[in-house]
């Protein structure tokens, strides 16, 4: 019966391939993107901060304060894949505008 509504509709007949309906059933709505990109945020501002202040600890201050800056990074960064896409993110980082900060960021 599906079949038949698809075809009096004007859809193609074939049926869907897999990886359409994978597809299809993990894009995020616009209300989880923003939460994705909150949580994602603040996250990254917090390790960011902890990282700053445990600089300041003896010894090992230097370690905690490479770890949770560059984790802290990381999720910063990885927030706004919540709102464009990771496919569309990692396009607009290599365009050859942002090349060179890109690839200072990486290193």
């Amino acid at each position: 019966m599906d079949k038949l509504k698809r075809v009096l509709s004007g859809r193609d007949a074939e049926e869907p391939s897999g990886l359409a309906e994978v597809i299809d059933s993990t894009s995020l709505g616009w209300g989880t993107r923003v939460k994705g990109f909150i949580a994602c945020f603040a996250i990254g501002c917090l390790c960011s901060i902890l990282g700053s202040c445990l600089l300041w600890i003896p010894k090992k201050g230097l370690v905690l304060f490479a770890v949770f800056y560059t984790l802290g990074n990381i999720s910063s960064i990885g927030s706004t894949m919540f709102l464009m896409g990771p496919v569309k993110q990692l396009k607009r980082m290599f365009e050859p505008t942002r090349l060179i900060a890109t690839v200072v960021m990486l290193v």
